[in-house]
């Protein structure tokens, strides 16, 4: 074994890469044929958090302008609809009756049954013999 000459040796912590250090990205120029690794950027994360912060605050501006448009046309809306009421009081009232109607048309007829084919009462007697002949023996 060759001896080891003073000077050239390093420890191992002094080679190897620090944990969360950033890893360099190696880049192959097929234009020059050189390899190489670019400069990375510093992480900043006050630069992001600000970054955040701004879209948060455009968010928040956006929301509370969608809540007020949103507000003014139920008071317009309410609005227009007690003028209505006040001008034209029996159409109202028929309108009314008229909606409560079909609502309760629409509930009276999702709660019916359908009626019953002749193929599933064919088959309800089926079984039912099916089920005395079994009782009997």
């Amino acid at each position: 074994m060759p001896p080891r000459k003073p000077g050239k040796s390093a420890t191992l912590e002094a080679t190897a890469a620090k944990i969360a250090s950033q890893v360099p990205k190696g880049v192959v120029d097929i234009a020059t044929g050189e390899v190489g690794v670019p400069v990375q950027p510093d992480y900043d994360p006050r630069e992001e958090l600000g970054a955040l912060r701004r879209q948060l605050e455009t968010l928040h501006k956006q929301v509370s302008d969608a809540a007020q448009t949103i507000k003014g046309g139920a008071r317009e809306a309410a609005r227009q609809t007690q003028a209505t009421v006040k001008l034209y009081p029996v159409s109202t009232m028929i309108a009314i009756a008229a909606a409560v109607g079909a609502i309760a048309f629409a509930i009276g007829g999702s709660r019916s049954t359908p009626p019953r084919s002749r193929y599933d009462r064919a088959l309800d007697e089926m079984r039912d013999l099916y089920d005395r002949v079994r009782d009997r023996i």
